[in-house]
């Protein structure tokens, strides 16, 4: 016991005489001044000065080339002037939002203390304390988060703000492009969505309830939550006479006024492209963490990856009523979705998702159906993955009637061949070889292909009949037009995409894409892929997508119907692609059942729809070669070699014949001449013999 308080007595002296204290006040002052000057350097380093045109401009979509293809403006831009707003209407916006504000810099320490107080009981941030400035900063210049880091960098850009705006500046900038629910942006857009009337002609209780839905705008939705929204108005008006913005008679009058709601329509959205404008929307807040409110009312630029020729002809093509089925039912339309993209990049050319009559941000069935994509998974779940185990685009694959563990699938014809090469199956689309082949492979190798293409599939997909596109959820025409782009981009995959950069009201860049790819497969795996694909627009199920001097490489895809009394089909694909554009097209009913359904085949209907997308891009797309040639041009060119190779042989045999026949006629006269010439030499011979015998006698 002694030793511990030896030892705690040791180290008081130590602190003491070290002034540990006040060495770790200084350290924690300089760590508190140096983070101050960081907060106030970075806040006067934002372009607050441009933020008033920023919030009155509309958000701007631009295209890949840099030129503007799309305003996304709402009536809010426009907005009004503080000057046009009666006092109490101003009143009660200040008064419940922020008593103080003619007063204070840009934060209120009252303010501040009370809200930190309550965050701290609370365990967690949970807002309150700003100022109308530092409402406008957050709404205009930060995310939505609720950190501490965040709202110190409110509290100073607020600080900043103030330097530059007048306060009513400041407050028609915040009454202009704050949400009060409904669909209304701006202190206008409110008067007419809920009392239909401009804002110069409410009333004190109206003014007051418009106020109050600043809170929570969809809590306190008076449409939806009449006698809350009046409560909250109720909590306005006693606030206002508090501060002696109104009367106790005025008070009284207001608070008995029964309120009469009248939709005038609010705020409306203009755009062009609204399909691609809308999917550009819904990458923003899903990827990128913004919101609709944001980008409604900040006046951003977002750059994108927009074809303004190809999203304008492919949707020139879906208004083509005459080249859709017609559906039996009038009320009910058959539904499409088409999506085009740069197999190199990634990049969304174009985008259509749906016929007919379309609302903001509506279903887009391009990039947000789920449907099962039949043969069109062939390619990826196993034809991909089984040359890469060394198989080749002529090895012959089993087809005929099998079973697989209960699972006994059947080829759409009910006709059975026995064997067939493997670009015959993809041709002609048959069902039983690219099951067969599938077992032979392992289902775990065309599982993994599938990851690697990126195709999303449940536990319970994990079956041989995923062979055959049998999927639970299924996929979109975005996700099957990025898959089939690895074909056409040497076995590489970019990850599909709208947006390439997107930039604030003041300049800051507050998104930017960075591309990437992944190796997928091989190059040769790629092209013996695409080589077999272009057969199926030669010869086989996608004959009729073929367009004169185009190279177009493609898979047609089909689903059944539920029903066995029923002949047609649920769901129709086509995935095709040229050597720079790949596009996908989807075509169904989005409720399938016995009275709506598609009684044709998909080269029937889907397949003349991509012919005509991919011929009106025509014009706008470079050609480019395939590094290879279909599988039918190569065997015609191997058998264009066998037989010369073999006219040659016969030639070269026939010359051989010749010279032999001539050599038997001509040697009998060869064995005379030869005899003759060798009696010649015999009669020299002894001529010599004689001569040199004469001459040797004496």
């Amino acid at each position: 016991m002694k030793l511990f308080h030896s030892a705690q007595e040791a180290i008081i002296r130590f602190w003491k005489k070290n002034h540990i204290t006040q060495i770790f006040l200084l350290v924690s002052l300089v760590f508190i001044l140096l983070t101050i000057l960081f907060f106030a350097f970075m806040a006067s380093r934002a372009n607050v000065q441009t933020l008033k045109d920023g919030l009155s401009q509309a958000t701007i979509i631009y295209d890949k080339d840099g030129d503007i293809a799309s305003t996304l403006s709402t009536n809010r831009t426009k907005g009004v002037k503080v000057e046009e707003l009666p006092d109490h209407v101003k009143n009660a916006v200040i008064s419940i939002e922020d008593e103080r504000f003619y007063e204070h810099n840009g934060f209120d320490i009252k303010g501040i203390a009370r809200a930190f107080i309550k965050n701290i009981f609370a365990l967690s941030i949970t807002g309150g304390g700003s100022t109308i400035t530092q409402q406008l900063t957050k709404n205009a210049l930060l995310s939505p988060e609720q950190t501490y880091k965040r709202k110190i960098e409110e509290l100073f850009l607020a600080v900043e703000i103030e330097k530059h705006y007048e306060k009513d500046e400041i407050l028609q900038m915040y009454l202009n492009q704050v949400y009060f629910g409904s669909g209304a942006w701006g202190i206008g857009s409110a008067s007419k969505k809920y009392f239909n009337k401009p804002i110069d002609q409410v009333t004190i209780s109206e003014a007051a309830l418009l106020a109050g839905l600043l809170q929570s705008p969809s809590a306190l939705d008076p449409y939806q939550n009449y006698d809350r929204a009046i409560n909250r108005r109720n909590t306005v008006l006693a606030k206002m006479k508090e501060l002696g913005k109104i009367t106790t008679e005025e008070y009284k009058t207001a608070r008995n006024e029964q309120i009469k709601l009248e939709d005038g329509g609010g705020s409306f959205i203009e755009r062009s492209y609204p399909y691609y404008v809308d999917a550009v929307l819904n990458e923003a807040i899903g990827e990128y963490g913004l919101t609709q409110d944001e980008i409604l009312t900040r006046g951003y630029r977002i750059y994108t990856e927009m074809d303004q020729n190809l999203q304008a002809s492919l949707e020139k093509v879906y208004k083509r009523n005459a080249l859709f089925p017609r559906s039996q039912d009038p009320a009910v339309m058959v539904q499409s979705g088409a999506v085009l993209l740069d197999p190199h990049s990634g990049g969304i050319r174009g985008v259509v998702g749906g016929r007919g009559d379309y609302v903001f941000r509506g279903f887009n069935r391009a990039t947000q159906l789920k449907a099962q994509p039949g043969s069109t998974l062939k390619p990826l779940a196993v034809y991909t993955p089984a040359l890469e185990q060394g198989y080749e685009t002529t090895s012959m694959l089993v087809d005929q009637q099998m079973e697989f563990s209960s699972y006994q699938p059947e080829n759409s014809s009910k006709t059975y061949q026995g064997e067939i090469p493997m670009y015959k199956a993809v041709e002609n689309s048959v069902n039983i070889p690219a099951v067969w082949l599938l077992d032979k492979i392992g289902l775990a190798k065309g599982l993994d292909s599938l990851r690697r293409f990126d195709i999303p599939y449940e536990k319970q997909d994990e079956h041989l009949a995923i062979a055959l596109g049998g999927m639970h959820k299924g996929v979109s025409p975005q996700q099957m037009a990025e898959a089939y782009s690895v074909f056409a981009n040497k076995g590489n995959r970019a990850e599909s995409h709208f947006i390439t950069k997107i930039v604030g009201p003041t300049g800051k860049i507050i998104a930017e894409r960075k591309v990437t790819t992944k190796d997928v497969t091989s190059k040769k795996v790629a092209n013996d892929m695409t080589a077999m694909l272009l057969n199926v627009v030669e010869t086989g199920t996608g004959q009729r997508t073929k367009l004169p001097n185009v190279q177009i490489a493609g898979k047609t895809g089909s689903t059944q119907l539920p029903y066995n009394d029923i002949n047609g089909t649920k769901d129709q694909w086509f995935v095709g692609y040229t050597p720079n554009l790949v596009g996908a097209v989807w075509l169904g009913y989005d409720m399938t059942d016995r009275q709506h359904y598609l009684p044709n085949s998909s080269s029937d209907t889907v397949v003349p729809i991509f012919r005509a997308i991919i011929e009106q891009s025509l014009p706008y797309v470079e050609p480019g070669e395939f590094e290879t040639q279909s599988v039918n041009s190569q065997l015609s060119q191997d058998d264009h070699t066998e037989k010369v190779i073999k006219e040659k042989t016969e030639e070269v045999k026939k010359k051989a014949q010749e010279i032999e026949k001539l050599i038997v006629e001509e040697s009998p006269k060869w064995k005379q001449t030869i005899e003759k010439g060798v009696q010649i030499l015999i009669d020299i011979s002894g001529k010599v013999k004689e001569k040199i015998t004469d001459l040797s006698k004496p």
